[in-house]
């Protein structure tokens, strides 16, 4: 028997997409506050402390407290939005993406009920999946990662959905097999896959190559999504081509700053 609620779901839009949730009646789903966008008049929106998978009667004030304290460390605000329906007739919710890219939905129970993504690609889920803390215990994936010592885990058995910048690529990797990845583009992967961090080799490469001085290394097997425009990649290259004091744009070119834009042809 599931623990979480089963719940159903239609994705809509192509680069700004939402998804469309159908709850039958006392089905509860979960959601970040701010994503949001249109429910049924049956539905009731209640906030919560912490993720909502603790019941009342399980772990009373101090397992709710834990559940809110993993949220902020994962950079979470404190508290969730919980949205149930009422009425004995199917009720639909709606939540958008923060950003231009895709909404995946995830069903934990087939990715061994735990799937390890980066701190803000939660979206929402169905009442019972669990959202999390992951703490990386090795230092150079903790200090070059790009998500830094903690990344956030979703738990259960029911729905969940993650949201990408840009395209997705879901890649099954084999038993060994081996995948180098942009950390930046490293949106999420399951619980069988060993995630690493490998120093780019070569002096051009490190100065010239303007792709940072690390690889996210993946080795299978399990699942990896990658996401092709991670929203800090977009912020960077706006802000790059924004007018800063004095009318100038800020430099390019990897850590060669100005030199780098001649270089560039700028």
């Amino acid at each position: 028997m599931k623990n979480a609620h089963e719940i159903d779901y239609k994705i809509f839009g192509q680069e700004m997409q939402l998804v469309e949730i159908t709850l039958d009646q006392y089905e509860t789903a979960v959601a970040e506050p701010g994503s949001f966008i249109m429910m049924d008049e049956g539905i009731e929106m209640k906030t919560l402390f912490g993720d909502g998978s603790n019941t009342d009667h399980q772990d009373g004030i101090w397992g709710k407290l834990l559940s809110a304290g993993k949220r902020v460390l994962t950079g979470e605000k404190l508290f969730m939005t919980a949205f149930t329906n009422l009425l004995p007739e199917r009720q639909k919710v709606s939540f958008a993406s923060p950003y231009p890219g895709r909404i995946i939905p995830l069903d934990l129970s087939s990715h061994e009920g735990k799937v390890i993504c980066q701190k803000d690609a939660f979206l929402c889920a169905a009442k019972g999946v669990s959202i999390g803390i992951e703490f990386s215990k090795r230092l150079g994936r903790g200090f070059f990662g790009g998500e830094g010592f903690i990344m956030q885990k979703l738990e259960g058995d029911g729905l969940a959905f993650m949201h990408g910048g840009g395209m997705i690529v879901r890649r099954e990797l084999a038993y060994g097999e081996t995948l180098r990845i942009d950390t930046g583009c490293l949106m999420g992967f399951t619980r069988e896959v060993d995630y690493d961090i490998t120093f780019i080799k070569g002096v051009k490469n490190i100065f010239f190559g303007g792709e940072g001085l690390f690889f996210a290394t993946l080795t299978g097997p399990g699942t990896v999504w990658i996401q092709s425009l991670p929203f800090s990649k977009l912020a960077d290259r706006i802000i790059k081509h924004a007018p800063s004091y004095g009318g100038k744009r800020q430099g390019e070119g990897s850590v060669l700053g100005g030199l780098g834009d001649i270089l560039m042809g700028d």
